[in-house]
């Protein structure tokens, strides 16, 4: 069957936009949060860092979510909440949460549990939004994820 070659570089540019407008859209409009690195802390203690970019289109007076931290054998050793502060539209944060009870060679993995706060500048209630739109990458040598 022939096709012509135009056919051909056609299909590549539109291959090629599609991809880029559904990069855009996962880019804009959701909260980033990847869990960075792991290292022991004093005490027998694992501090996580955790990286959080506000992608939404306003500030958050405070983002808070909570997550669930399972130990080696894939048992809940602790949830607690990381709470960010405030988060300006377009911010990237850097905060490391220390997680007592062992180090971090006895984590399995962390998941994002449920938001505890997400409140817009204006005040608005955008707990839904900041959970539906959170999008999770990870750095570490540990499961994480939604």
């Amino acid at each position: 069957m022939f096709r012509p070659p135009f056919l051909k570089a056609a299909a590549a540019v539109l291959l090629s936009l599609v991809l880029a407008q559904s990069a855009s859209a996962q880019d804009s409009g959701s909260v980033v949060m990847e869990l960075n690195g792991l290292t022991d802390a004093q005490n027998d203690s694992c501090a996580l860092t955790v990286v959080t970019t506000n992608r939404l289109a306003q500030g958050l007076q405070r983002a808070a979510w909570q997550v669930a931290i399972f130990d080696a054998d894939g048992r809940v050793k602790a949830l607690p909440v990381l709470d960010f502060g405030a988060l300006l539209a377009g911010k990237t944060r850097v905060i490391s949460f220390v997680i007592p009870g062992g180090t971090c060679t006895s984590l399995g993995r962390v998941v994002v549990n449920d938001v505890v706060e997400c409140t817009a500048d204006d005040g608005s209630d955008l707990r839904d939004q900041c959970l539906s739109n959170l999008a999770t990458q990870n750095r570490s040598s540990i499961e994480f994820g939604i």
